[in-house]
Parts: C-alpha cells; sequence; structure tokens
C-alpha cells in the first residue's frame, strides 16, 4: 500500500514523458537553426579581422619604410632615421603647402557654416512647396561622384580665370562641403522647439537677441560638430582640388599625390614620409571630430524626427 502510495499517477508520468518527447526535438532544432547562424558570424568575423590585419599591416610597411635607412630583402631595416622627413619637408615645401592647406580648409569651414547654418534653419522651419526637391538639389553634390561635376565645373573656372588661384579651390570644395552642414544642421535644428520663438517674441526679444541668447547656444554643438566634420572631409578632398589647384595652391594631398609620380626622381623613403605626415594630420583632426560626433549621431537623429 505504501507503495502505491507514493507511485506517481499514470497521466502525470505520461504527459512528463511527453513533454520531455517534445523538448529534445525542439532543441535539436534549435541547435541545427544555430549552426549556420554560427558558421556566418565566423565568416564575417574572419573577414573583417583579415581587412583590419592587411590595412595595418599596410601603413606599418609604409611607416617602417619612412624611418628606415636601406630596407631591401631583409625582415627589418638595417637602421632607422629621421632624414626623410627632413628631406620630405624641404622637397615638397611642406611648410607652404600646409598653409594653403590651413587657408583652404578654415576658408571652407568658416563659409559652409555661415552659409549652411541658415539653409539648414530655413529647411527644418519653413513648410513650402517643392521643399523636398530643394533638399534633394541640395544633396546632389553628396550623391555624386566629385568627378561628375568636377571636371565641368574646373572647365568654367578656367574659362573665368579663377582655376590655379586660392579662391577657385576655396569654391570647389564649398560646393560639396555646403550640402553636408545641411545635412548635418537639419536634426538638429528640428529638434528645438519652435515655441521657444514664441516665447522671446513675448518677452520683448527681437529677432538679433533671439537669435544671440537663445538659439544660438542650441545651435552651438551642431555647428562644431559640422565645422570639424568639413574640416576632415576637405583635407582628404582629392578631385576637386586636383581639378582647379595650380602649382602654388597645391593642398596636402594634391602635393602628395604628385610626388608619387616623382618615385624616380626622389627616394620613396621621403615619399612615404610625406604620406605619414598627412595620415597623422588626419588621423588627429578625425579624432577630435569623434570627440564632440558620434557616426551614428546623424541617423539617429534622422531616425527619431521620422518617428
Amino acid at each position: 500500500m505504501a507503495s502505491d502510495h507514493h507511485a506517481a499517477p499514470p497521466s502525470w508520468s505520461a504527459s512528463k514523458e511527453n513533454n520531455d518527447g517534445a523538448q529534445q526535438p525542439s532543441k535539436r532544432v534549435k541547435q541545427r537553426a544555430s549552426v549556420p547562424g554560427r558558421i556566418w558570424q565566423v565568416l564575417v568575423w574572419g573577414a573583417m579581422v583579415f581587412f583590419l590585419v592587411n590595412v595595418v599591416l599596410l601603413i606599418a610597411t609604409v611607416a617602417v619604410n619612412s624611418l628606415a635607412t636601406r630596407w631591401f630583402g631583409t625582415l627589418l631595416p638595417q637602421g632607422f632615421t629621421l632624414h626623410w622627413y627632413a628631406q620630405a619637408w624641404s622637397d615638397f615645401q611642406l611648410a607652404s603647402v600646409l598653409w594653403v592647406t590651413v587657408e583652404v580648409v578654415g576658408a571652407v569651414v568658416v563659409l559652409s557654416v555661415v552659409l549652411g547654418v541658415p539653409a539648414a534653419y530655413a529647411l527644418a522651419r519653413v513648410q513650402f512647396r517643392g521643399k523636398r526637391m530643394a533638399m534633394l538639389i541640395f544633396l546632389l553634390p553628396l550623391m555624386v561622384p566629385p568627378v561628375t561635376y568636377g571636371i565641368p565645373m574646373a572647365t568654367v573656372m578656367y574659362k573665368v580665370g579663377l582655376a590655379g588661384t586660392l579662391s577657385g579651390v576655396i569654391l570647389a570644395n564649398l560646393v560639396p562641403a555646403l550640402p553636408f552642414v545641411i545635412l548635418v544642421m537639419t536634426p538638429f535644428i528640428e529638434q528645438i522647439d519652435p515655441n521657444l520663438e514664441a516665447a522671446a517674441r513675448i518677452f520683448g526679444a527681437n529677432t538679433f537677441r533671439y537669435f544671440r541668447y537663445v538659439l544660438l547656444p542650441l545651435l552651438v554643438p551642431g555647428m562644431l560638430a559640422a565645422g570639424l566634420l568639413v574640416l576632415v572631409r576637405t583635407i582628404g578632398m582629392f578631385e576637386l582640388t586636383f581639378f582647379t589647384a595650380g602649382p602654388a595652391t597645391q593642398t596636402l594631398v594634391v602635393a602628395l599625390y604628385y610626388a608619387v609620380f616623382s618615385t624616380g626622381v626622389r627616394a620613396p623613403q621621403s615619399i612615404d614620409a610625406m604620406a605619414m605626415i598627412y595620415m597623422a594630420i588626419t588621423l588627429i583632426w578625425v579624432l577630435i571630430a569623434l570627440q564632440f560626433v558620434s557616426p551614428t549621431q546623424i541617423v539617429s537623429r534622422v531616425k527619431e524626427q521620422r518617428r
């Protein structure tokens, strides 16, 4: 009787066996389904690691060669020196090239922010017929490769006498920089409550006071982020600068391009030294820009506005 009292009911034991039997196939299905996912994950990570390793090795090769006294047929150079950096500084006239780069980049950043912020404010606040078409026209220089409109633009500049001048290089780089500022600033302005302007008007603030004490402090983070991103973009802009620059108006990226074609005349170590200077300047500004803006910040803000 005791054994009958402690024995599990037949219905309960049968249901337990059925549940165990049903769980085992489901676990097997999940395991089978997870195998392709794991294989795909391994392939993706493997491709990323392979790409990063190749990039790191390529940069390391250029960096080591820029410091090598002689490097041929050995694992490491016979010695290291900074002579090639001094030679690149004098041979390629990097002092004047860097000054031209600073002038072009500074002018493009200032003009694009001064002109782009009011345009972005109008696109964010004013509703008018054809607004989407206007926005598309503004963004065309960002969506179209620079070569497609760079050659006709350079042809026009040569006819009017702007090509080869500093003003021509600045105007050429301003074409994609201005839409970029508009693209960055529009989500920032859309997040500002329009009721702030009405409240400022009620308290007697005119347009200048509203802009100076209310709107400008809210726009400063976006303007700073847009300016830094335009700065990095302009430093690396090659096509438009190459089409419109002259011998005395070359930026660093164009001077580096011409230096590559003088490999038979000048030592390749000095060209690599020049490449490392260019990469270091660009990397420093990229790191500074990342302190103020996240690469996903623009996309996330646009998505939030759409919601």
